[in-house]
């Protein structure tokens, strides 16, 4: 710098230092917001898990529920630190093992002739591999 500033200490500006009282309640509002994603996501995702193409079952959906795993997953990790970040994938996890059980009825919500019968295999392989490959590139498991 230049010679006026090497006879003065260096401080901070205290508005820098200060912790804002309402980050935490707004980390938490962000982390409740991404974890109702998460459940939309398994949500939208077993739904059109049945999707066809012809007379050929195509399961989409678990491709789509990757990438939006990951957009989740890497919107978690611009606000929070730490393993808060797995919070949408957590609560994907827990919606798809919620719909693995028989509903009122004995309503199955996956189900069907093939490959449909591997869906919740499919859901929880495809759509939580490329958020947790890049977690893992990261090294976001501390």
């Amino acid at each position: 710098m230049g010679h006026r500033l090497a006879c003065r200490d260096a401080r901070q500006h205290p508005d820098l230092t200060a912790r804002n009282p309402a980050s935490g309640r707004s980390h938490a509002l962000f982390l409740g917001l991404l974890g109702l994603d998460g459940v939309l996501v398994a949500v939208l995702g077993a739904l059109f898990l049945p999707a066809y193409l012809g007379q050929m079952p195509f399961p989409i959906s678990p491709l789509a529920v990757g990438l939006a795993n990951l957009a989740l997953v890497w919107a978690a990790a611009q606000r929070v630190t730490g393993r808060q970040v797995l919070v949408p994938l957590l609560t994907f996890l827990l919606t798809i093992v919620v719909f693995t059980f028989g509903g009122p009825g004995n309503d199955v919500v996956f189900g069907g002739p093939g490959v449909l019968a591997a869906g919740p295999l499919l859901l929880i392989a495809l759509g939580c591999a490329p958020a947790m490959w890049w977690l893992w590139r990261r090294g976001a498991w501390n």
